[in-house]
């Protein structure tokens, strides 16, 4: 049995043509600078983003933390959302490794930070207080539903950002999701920033990387940040491969994967017992709320694996489930007619 995995766009599998363009990549040592297949997707990337320059690294909390140490030096400040994916998921690095330390607040259910409240986190310059050097936002936001900022949002706050001498980071992980559902160029979501992150390896389909942009003069230094921690690939073409396929023909197709969360929304909300906001339901992500007098939401995200189909449990009562490349429509309506069965026992 076929097994629907909707754990997380994470857990797609490269193209037959990324498969082929990673076979006959044209390689050099990267570390030199003398890959090329890495030279034409960083030089594709940092058009895409509207950016100087790029830079390929491993993964996007690689890309995250490269920027915030290229950013930030030790003792600095970073400002950030609480549900944002840097300050839950990315094991601390850039305060175990830099010695940054996070200034977290609150993340709006439609994934913005309060530009009042930002404001208020940059302490005055005094010798009793740190110095905080950067904001960081998240597009799409993946906690709170995978909804999308709009360009206007993130200019804002880096003009508030810039007015107060910090710079601006943007984790856009998932960007050209939040680009096709704002009927935007992904340019123009990254615009603002002074640096943004995307990955190939999740929406994208890669198997592996992530590629961060910035000026140029920042890039040269977010390479040496990279080579120290232990980012310095060598012949690794062979991954960037997939990456210029994905950028050629995988950002388009994400379009399916938005339509597909919604069919699976709008089956959800039918379902008893199971309950969410449609209208959070922006891009390819979905969470919903679980209540069940017989069941546990783990135990309800058992029953369905037992059956093939996989999501994740977040807490007690609320889950996630994401669409990708390779989930058709044929898998949701699979998945929700499996839904309806354990959830009627």
């Amino acid at each position: 049995m076929k097994a629907i995995d909707l754990r997380s766009d994470t857990v797609t599998l490269p193209s037959p043509a990324m498969r082929e363009a990673m076979y006959r990549a044209e390689l050099g040592d990267d570390v030199f600078g003398e890959d090329p297949t890495v030279n034409r997707l960083q030089e594709m990337a940092a058009e895409r983003m509207g950016q100087e320059a790029a830079l390929f690294v491993a993964s996007g909390t690689m890309g995250n933390l490269v920027s915030l140490l290229t950013h930030c030096g030790r003792g600095d400040g970073a400002i950030m959302g609480d549900r944002s994916h840097t300050f839950l998921n990315e094991a601390g690095g850039s305060s175990a490794l830099g010695g940054i330390y996070l200034l977290a607040l609150p993340n709006q259910p439609d994934g913005t930070i309060d530009p009042a409240s930002i404001e208020r986190a940059i302490p005055h310059e005094d010798v009793h207080h740190p110095r905080v050097r950067l904001v960081c936002l998240e597009n799409t936001h993946n906690y709170c539903g995978g909804v999308a900022l709009d360009a206007q949002y993130t200019s804002s706050v880096a003009d508030l950002a810039h007015g107060h001498g910090l710079t601006l980071h943007l984790d856009g992980a998932r960007v050209f999701n939040a680009a096709l559902a704002l009927d935007v160029p992904a340019s123009a979501l990254a615009a603002p920033a002074d640096s943004v992150m995307f990955c190939l390896s999740k929406g994208l389909s890669c198997p592996v990387g992530s590629l961060l942009c910035g000026s140029a003069e920042f890039i040269e230094r977010a390479r040496r940040m990279r080579k120290m921690v232990g980012g310095g690939m060598r012949q690794v073409g062979v991954l960037a491969a997939a990456g210029v396929v994905a950028l050629e023909e995988m950002v388009d197709r994400q379009q399916e994967d938005h339509d597909n969360a919604r069919l699976l929304a709008e089956g959800i909300a039918e379902i008893g017992g199971l309950s969410l906001d449609l209208d959070s339901v922006q891009t390819n992500i979905v969470f919903f709320d679980f209540a069940s007098d017989r069941m546990t939401a783990q135990q309800f995200v058992d029953k369905l694996r037992d059956q093939g189909i996989l999501m994740l449990a977040l807490g007690p009562g609320r889950l996630r489930a994401v669409t990708h490349y390779g989930i058709e429509r044929a898998d949701i309506v699979q998945a929700l007619q499996v839904m309806r069965q354990v959830m009627a026992g």
